[in-house]
Formats: structure tokens, sequence, C-alpha cells
């Protein structure tokens, strides 16, 4: 995911989730997911027109990969207000999730999946192309200007 000032989509609804105080049930799953800000995307662009790589295929990514819980944690962090979350047993979050596969609930196992599974790529491949050992912003620091571009 891309995300920036400006930022439409899932980190926005999560954003929305936790600026109106409703706990975060799945706090039990530790995930991670590779997030890209737009600063750093913008830089790795800028180098890759100023030098000649060879061709292939290069993942691009912040160089850390964050956790659904982490991201909740620098949103209370940013916002200077603790956000609540809360470890229920994945099994019972599991078998609710099946619960709304039958009956067609907001929380069932394809949307559960899709929240709590993870999804790292790396850039090493990338950076050692461009002689990169790390890139401008953090994943925390791209994601709170993110954050802040919210309010």
């Amino acid at each position: 995911m891309i995300h920036g000032p400006g930022n439409k989509g899932n980190l926005n609804l999560l954003y929305n989730v936790a600026r109106k105080g409703i706990p975060w049930p799945l706090g039990a799953f530790d995930n991670k997911r590779s997030f890209t800000s737009i600063d750093n995307l913008t830089y790795l662009i800028h180098e890759l027109l100023e030098q000649d790589i060879a061709s292939g295929i290069y993942n691009i990514a912040d160089d850390e990969a964050l956790s659904t819980n982490e991201i909740i944690k620098i949103i209370g962090e940013t916002r200077s207000r603790k956000c609540n979350i809360w470890r229920v047993n994945k099994e019972l979050i599991k078998g609710v999730a099946v619960l709304g596969n039958i009956l067609h609930l907001p929380l069932n196992q394809d949307r559960l999946n899709k929240l709590t599974e993870n999804y790292i790529v790396s850039n090493e491949k990338l950076k050692k192309a461009l002689g990169i050992d790390y890139l401008p912003v953090s994943a925390r620091e791209g994601l709170i200007k993110t954050i802040r571009s919210f309010e």
C-alpha cells in the first residue's frame, strides 16, 4: 500500500475506527504488512531515473513492515489518545467469522483473512541495485505524516 497526505483507502478506514474510539478486537493476531510512503516512492523513482540499473522485477516498500496493532498504536500516539486493542481469543474470532459466512455478517472468513494475514515484500534487491542502505523516511515517520494529514 502506498500512503501519504490525501490518502484514500484502508488506512483511512482504520484511522476512523481508532478516531471514534472503537476498540480493535483483532489484537491477538500478529500480522505484518509492507507499506510505502509517498516520500520514499518519489525518492526511489528519482533514483531510478538518475541511475541505470539492470532490468528486472523490484519490490518497492519501506524498510520496515508494520503490524496492524502497531499502526493502531501509532494512530493513537499521533492523535495523543490511547487506542484500545483487544486481544480477543483467536479461536473465538475465527468462530464468529465462520458464523459470518452463514449469516452474511460484516466479519466473515474472507474478510478476517484479509485483516490478519501477513503481506511482506523485501526492498533489498532494489536498494542493492541503487546502492542505498536505507530509505530516507522510516515506515513509522511516513505513517505519522499520513495520519497527520487526516486531521
